[in-house]
């Protein structure tokens, strides 16, 4: 491990977790734990070899662990609890990154399951008085679904239950709704989404 050699709390976390590649591993595993194809999978342009090297270094400075999963004993990674603590940081880092995100995806990868981080962490900052909702996000296959509740946010693969409400839109302007940047009024005029059921528990979710 490359060390600063500076006695200070962000150089020690970065010696363990600054690396290219390393902040978006624990991403994906504040996901859900996962396989090591899974991890191939979740970060479009990771070389394999370097992934083995990442996944080795975090293990060995405890942020994650490997473990058995299932009858047939398939190893799959997951974070250990001082790993998981790195929800917050990451967390922050993506609310900060909002003037980043203006510009749109500007042909980069986009898989469907980051949005499960990305809205709760805005919707988490900005809305005080969170309603009690099902809303299903309608973008891409499968179709996710944004639950509200007074205790925060949460996104996840459609489950079946009844929906208060759908949004059809591109996951872009799903991260500017989340993020205050763009109102559903604004979103609506420039044909931006498409809304079915109670619009009112949309602008309850996503209030500017």
């Amino acid at each position: 491990m490359r060390s600063y050699g500076q006695f200070c709390g962000l150089a020690r976390s970065l010696e363990v977790v600054g690396d290219r590649w390393n902040l978006l591993i624990v991403r994906q595993l504040l996901l859900a734990p996962a396989r090591y194809r899974d991890l191939i999978d979740g970060l479009p342009g990771i070389a394999t070899n370097l992934l083995a090297d990442r996944l080795r270094d975090l293990e060995a400075a405890g942020v994650l662990e490997r473990r058995l999963s299932g009858a047939g004993g398939v190893v799959e990674y997951a974070l250990t609890p001082w790993g998981a603590e790195l929800r917050g940081p990451i967390e922050s880092l993506i609310r900060w990154s909002t003037p980043l995100m203006l510009r749109g995806p500007d042909g980069d990868a986009f898989r469907p399951e980051w949005l499960a981080l990305a809205v709760p962490a805005l919707l988490d900052a900005r809305i005080a008085q969170r309603p009690t909702a099902t809303i299903g996000l309608d973008i891409a296959d499968p179709a996710y679904q944004l639950r509200a509740t007074p205790s925060g946010f949460a996104v996840i693969p459609r489950d079946g239950s009844a929906l208060d409400a759908t949004v059809r839109a591109d996951p872009a302007y799903i991260l500017g709704l989340a993020a205050g940047a763009l109102t559903l009024d604004d979103a609506r005029a420039l044909g931006l989404i498409e809304i079915d059921g109670d619009e009112s528990v949309l602008r309850a979710v996503f209030a500017a």
